[in-house]
């Protein structure tokens, strides 16, 4: 992607989060979709904001976004397309705890090649992903300040190398699953941090971690942005059956089923899934 439609996602997203902090500031009503999973007016206007943006910069690229789905539109996306989580972690949300994010991610051929995930509550913004100018393409990633309605303090990210005396781990806040915390105890974990939301991704990818696995159910629109930053800041998401790289597509004639994520892993260090990838 260019600078300028790099920029001009970044501010999509806080844009976006300008939106909900708006409602997460006031009393606001919460309902339950099917599949029991709650919902506010806060994600409705978000992914309104960034459906309305994404029309008017990128008419031609499909969009697949998590509120327009729930209520059946879901388009043939192709080989390439958006994936928009307008807010991840509603169940943060609710606990105003801050842990929640702001998702915008373009696949294509199976591979994130670009992500935003802001967290306006945190005042943190990551990207990453495909940079393309003048006919070279270099792969960076992000961490900025969200500030007055702009980002300051803009600054590289990268994984890290894995502690000798032990690693730190993620896990979900309100998602940890039996089968998760089985594969973080056979781990060498000097240190584990609950976190809500694609931030874990992000805390991945900026070296604040090192390992983040996921054996519980997710959605493509949950993890691509956060995963196109991981992998732009030379870490690895990875299928937890096979160690294979994770591959994102959406079927001819899908539906919101087929979305659905298999168990994955991330991590800074590839050594590390492969330690750990068979065994899950």
């Amino acid at each position: 992607m260019t600078e300028d439609q790099i920029s001009f996602l970044n501010l999509l997203a806080l844009r976006a989060g300008e939106e909900i902090l708006k409602i997460y500031a006031e009393p606001f009503e919460v309902e339950n979709k099917v599949d029991g999973s709650p919902v506010t007016k806060a994600d409705a206007a978000a992914e309104e904001i960034i459906l309305a943006g994404l029309a008017e910069k990128f008419p031609d690229i499909p969009v697949v976004a998590e509120e327009a789905v729930e209520a059946g539109k879901l388009p043939a996306a192709g080989a390439r397309y958006f994936l928009v989580d307008p807010l991840d972690g509603t169940k943060e949300f609710l606990k105003k705890n801050g842990e929640f994010t702001v998702n915008i991610a373009l696949i294509e051929d199976g591979r994130p090649v670009f992500g935003v995930v802001s967290a306006p509550a945190l005042e943190e913004i990551y990207w990453g992903g495909e940079f393309r100018d003048n006919g070279k393409t270099e792969t960076r990633a992000f961490k900025g300040t969200i500030a007055n309605g702009g980002i300051s303090d803009v600054a590289p990210i990268s994984v890290r190398t894995p502690p000798v005396d032990g690693i730190s781990v993620l896990a979900s806040r309100s998602h940890l699953s039996e089968e998760t915390s089985a594969l973080i105890s056979r781990l060498s974990v000097a240190e584990q941090l609950n976190v809500g939301s694609s931030l874990k991704l992000c805390w991945v990818a900026a070296g604040r971690a090192d390992f983040y696995p996921r054996l519980a159910p997710t959605m493509q629109w949950d993890i691509a942005a956060g995963d196109a930053v991981v992998r732009a800041a030379g870490g690895a998401v990875v299928l937890a059956s096979t160690g294979e790289d994770f591959v994102y597509q959406v079927p001819e004639n899908a539906r919101k089923d087929d979305l659905r994520n298999p168990f994955f892993l991330a991590a800074g260090c590839r050594n590390l899934l492969r330690d750990v990838a068979p065994a899950a």
